[in-house]
């Protein structure tokens, strides 16, 4: 948080206040504020944009000799009329923040700015906060004195301003300071908070976050949605995004785009996904092929306790969630002979054998049964998972509970409920 210092001023108190030059002559209008965003969590003014006869030119904040709710003062006799061009990295904060949404990721909303705060830090001023209140609106309206335009409200930490809906060239820049601050967030609430923008603002939400975190936030919001985000991202970037997806989820996402898309995405993304990817392929959408997943653990029956537990921290990638470990009747082999939960597992005497602690009696569905059916299972026998196991007996795939549910419960609940695991 800035510290408070004696002079706080609006950006509506200033936006049409005079500049004086040295004499106290009127030679301008304040037309807006210019900040510079990068990594400072309160951006520094670094100038203010003024207007002399219908020309806007820069002045810059070392040519600002005082700044009030009465105006700007210069401090150099000469004036500078070139026009004003906006450089890389500065916001101006009238045209591209005020009436615009942003996310404030510690109250976890978003919300319209009505006015922007800035104080006085002592040697330069800083953005120090965003006023979405009521007031803030009424201040910009009224005349400067009118009763209750100067009373203190609350306002938005600038430093929880996790993005900011702009629909100007800084979005670039304002995005990558973005990152860190949208990513202290859980992928559900960002989800969430990104549904409620506009598809472009929506869009440059997921691009500002790393591939994991884009991808476990496409994952909690619509396949539609994924599919529009996706089609719009650079092709190297939404592959990448892609390999980060569970497998059923990036199936069912290319899927919902055109054919060109799809393929063009596919072809892009590394061999190893691309081959999880392309086995779900094979499956109709409606049965359970289609609506499982390749992401599960399997280990060998041989296995004692205390091996597989040494074998599950070595793995190099493991599922978001595991519910079940599936024991298989060798390490070369997908022959599925039972299963063992987690806990289970940590609780069994390490020196048996999984063979001796795994449970045998398991339901599980065909690749071609019904997904309806095999979600009904899940419900039925309270599972959290359901193998799926072919004709040859192998394990294919699992169905994981919060799948089952998006196809149990009505779309208009189950989107206003966080995935249940994962």
């Amino acid at each position: 948080m800035v510290k408070l210092n004696s002079e706080m001023l609006y950006v509506s108190q200033l936006i049409g206040r005079p500049v004086f030059d040295k004499s106290n002559d009127k030679i301008a209008v304040i037309h807006d504020v210019i900040v510079r965003y990068g990594r400072d969590d309160y951006p520094p003014l670094v100038g203010l944009v003024a207007r002399y006869r219908r020309r806007n030119f820069f002045l810059p904040r070392q040519n600002v000799a005082e700044l009030s709710s009465h105006g700007a003062k210069m401090r150099l006799a000469v004036l500078d009329l070139t026009p004003f061009i906006r450089r890389e990295g500065e916001v101006l904060l009238r045209k591209d923040v005020l009436d615009n949404q942003l996310i404030d990721v510690d109250g976890k909303r978003v919300v319209r700015v009505n006015d922007v705060q800035l104080i006085d830090t002592g040697h330069l001023w800083r953005v120090s906060g965003a006023d979405v209140t009521l007031l803030g609106f009424v201040r910009r309206l009224m005349p400067q004195g009118f009763f209750g335009s100067d009373r203190p409200v609350e306002v938005i930490d600038w430093a929880d301003v996790g993005y900011l809906a702009t629909d100007t060239t800084t979005v670039t820049v304002q995005l990558k300071s973005s990152k860190d601050k949208l990513s202290r967030l859980h992928p559900v609430e960002i989800a969430q908070l990104a549904e409620t923008l506009s598809p472009i603002h929506r869009t440059e939400v997921v691009e500002s976050l790393d591939d994991e975190i884009a991808a476990d936030t496409l994952e909690e919001m619509s396949t539609e949605a994924q599919a529009r985000i996706l089609e719009v991202l650079d092709e190297e970037r939404a592959a990448d995004i892609l390999e980060e997806m569970s497998p059923d989820d990036a199936v069912d996402v290319l899927d919902e785009m055109d054919d060109e898309k799809s393929e063009q995405l596919f072809a892009l993304m590394e061999e190893d996904e691309k081959a999880d990817v392309a086995e779900l392929m094979a499956f109709e959408h409606d049965t359970a092929g289609g609506l499982m997943t390749t992401e599960f653990v399997h280990l060998s029956r041989d296995l004692t306790v205390a091996e597989a537990i040494v074998s599950l921290r070595g793995m190099a990638e493991t599922p978001n969630m595991i519910y079940y470990l599936y024991v298989v009747e060798a390490a070369d082999s997908w022959k599925i002979c039972g299963l063992i939960s987690l806990r289970s597992l940590i609780l069994a005497d390490p020196t048996k054998k999984l063979s001796e602690v795994m449970r045998t009696d398991f339901r599980s569905a065909h690749p071609s049964d019904s997904a309806l059916d095999a979600a009904q299972m899940i419900a039925e026998y309270n599972l959290l998972a359901l193998p799926v196991v072919d004709d040859e007996g192998d394990i294919a795939g699992i169905i994981t509970v919060d799948d089952a549910m998006e196809i149990l419960l009505p779309r208009n609940l189950e989107s206003r409920l966080p995935r249940l695991f994962g």
